[in-house]
Protein backbone atom coordinates (compact mmCIF):
# COMPACT_ATOMS: atom_id res chain seq x y z
CA UNK A 1 0.00 0.00 0.00
CA UNK A 2 2.84 2.38 0.90
CA UNK A 3 4.57 1.70 -2.45
CA UNK A 4 1.33 2.40 -4.30
CA UNK A 5 1.00 5.77 -2.60
CA UNK A 6 4.61 6.65 -3.42
CA UNK A 7 4.21 5.68 -7.07
CA UNK A 8 0.92 7.59 -7.30
CA UNK A 9 2.56 10.66 -5.77
CA UNK A 10 5.46 10.48 -8.21
CA UNK A 11 3.08 10.15 -11.17
CA UNK A 12 1.07 13.14 -9.95
CA UNK A 13 4.21 15.27 -9.55
CA UNK A 14 5.46 14.30 -13.03
CA UNK A 15 2.08 15.08 -14.57
CA UNK A 16 1.88 18.48 -12.85
CA UNK A 17 5.44 19.32 -13.90
CA UNK A 18 4.61 18.33 -17.48
CA UNK A 19 1.52 20.56 -17.56
CA UNK A 20 3.43 23.54 -16.18
CA UNK A 21 6.28 22.92 -18.63
CA UNK A 22 3.82 22.63 -21.51
CA UNK A 23 2.18 25.96 -20.73
CA UNK A 24 5.53 27.69 -20.28
CA UNK A 25 6.96 26.46 -23.57
CA UNK A 26 3.86 26.69 -25.76
CA UNK A 27 4.01 29.87 -27.81
CA UNK A 28 0.95 32.07 -28.28
CA UNK A 29 -0.05 33.53 -31.63
CA UNK A 30 0.73 30.36 -33.55
CA UNK A 31 -2.40 30.74 -35.67
CA UNK A 32 -1.09 34.10 -36.88
CA UNK A 33 2.28 32.56 -37.76
CA UNK A 34 0.49 29.85 -39.75
CA UNK A 35 -1.54 32.51 -41.57
CA UNK A 36 1.76 34.15 -42.51
CA UNK A 37 3.09 30.88 -43.96
CA UNK A 38 4.64 29.00 -41.05
CA UNK A 39 5.10 25.28 -41.69
CA UNK A 40 3.69 22.81 -39.16
CA UNK A 41 6.36 20.18 -38.54
CA UNK A 42 4.88 17.00 -37.05
CA UNK A 43 7.67 15.07 -35.33
CA UNK A 44 5.70 11.93 -34.52
CA UNK A 45 6.49 8.63 -36.22
CA UNK A 46 5.06 7.94 -39.68
CA UNK A 47 2.63 5.44 -38.18
CA UNK A 48 1.36 8.02 -35.65
CA UNK A 49 1.11 10.63 -38.40
CA UNK A 50 -1.00 8.31 -40.54
CA UNK A 51 -3.56 7.95 -37.74
CA UNK A 52 -4.30 11.69 -37.94
CA UNK A 53 -2.54 14.99 -38.53
CA UNK A 54 -3.04 18.65 -39.39
CA UNK A 55 -3.68 19.03 -43.10
CA UNK A 56 -0.63 20.40 -44.86
CA UNK A 57 1.79 19.53 -42.07
CA UNK A 58 5.21 18.03 -42.81
CA UNK A 59 6.18 14.79 -41.06
CA UNK A 60 9.78 14.26 -39.99
CA UNK A 61 9.99 12.10 -36.88
CA UNK A 62 12.07 13.23 -33.93
CA UNK A 63 14.19 10.10 -34.35
CA UNK A 64 15.27 11.18 -37.83
CA UNK A 65 15.33 14.96 -37.49
CA UNK A 66 19.10 15.17 -36.90
CA UNK A 67 19.63 13.43 -40.25
CA UNK A 68 16.77 15.05 -42.18
CA UNK A 69 16.83 18.67 -40.98
CA UNK A 70 18.61 19.60 -44.23
CA UNK A 71 15.31 18.94 -46.03
CA UNK A 72 13.95 22.04 -44.27
CA UNK A 73 14.50 25.67 -45.27
CA UNK A 74 16.24 27.54 -42.40
CA UNK A 75 14.66 30.80 -43.59
CA UNK A 76 11.10 29.51 -43.05
CA UNK A 77 9.14 29.55 -39.81
CA UNK A 78 8.35 26.15 -38.28
CA UNK A 79 5.91 25.10 -35.59
CA UNK A 80 6.78 21.70 -34.12
CA UNK A 81 4.00 19.39 -32.93
CA UNK A 82 3.76 15.84 -31.62
CA UNK A 83 1.27 13.78 -29.62
CA UNK A 84 1.64 15.44 -26.19
CA UNK A 85 4.16 18.25 -26.59
CA UNK A 86 7.36 16.70 -25.25
CA UNK A 87 8.93 15.61 -28.53
CA UNK A 88 7.99 18.92 -30.15
CA UNK A 89 10.04 20.77 -27.51
CA UNK A 90 13.04 18.54 -28.23
CA UNK A 91 12.64 19.02 -32.00
CA UNK A 92 12.45 22.79 -31.48
CA UNK A 93 15.72 22.68 -29.53
CA UNK A 94 17.46 20.52 -32.15
CA UNK A 95 16.45 22.82 -35.02
CA UNK A 96 17.61 25.88 -33.09
CA UNK A 97 20.95 24.15 -32.45
CA UNK A 98 21.19 23.59 -36.22
CA UNK A 99 20.79 27.32 -36.87
CA UNK A 100 17.04 27.65 -37.46
CA UNK A 101 15.93 31.02 -36.07
CA UNK A 102 12.15 30.81 -36.38
CA UNK A 103 11.02 27.62 -34.63
CA UNK A 104 8.15 27.46 -32.15
CA UNK A 105 6.68 24.69 -30.03
CA UNK A 106 3.10 23.96 -31.02
CA UNK A 107 2.60 21.23 -28.41
CA UNK A 108 0.12 18.48 -29.14
CA UNK A 109 -0.99 18.43 -32.78
CA UNK A 110 -4.62 17.83 -31.78
CA UNK A 111 -4.62 20.89 -29.48
CA UNK A 112 -3.14 23.08 -32.23
CA UNK A 113 -5.68 21.73 -34.70
CA UNK A 114 -8.52 22.80 -32.35
CA UNK A 115 -6.95 26.27 -32.08
CA UNK A 116 -6.84 26.60 -35.85
CA UNK A 117 -10.54 25.79 -36.34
Amino acid sequence: MKNLLIVSGIILIIYCAYRVYKYQTLDNGLDQLITKGAVILDVRTEKEYETGHITGSVNISLGTIRDRYMELDPDKTYITVCSHGLRSVKAEQILKEKGFKHVYNGGAWSDLQKTLK
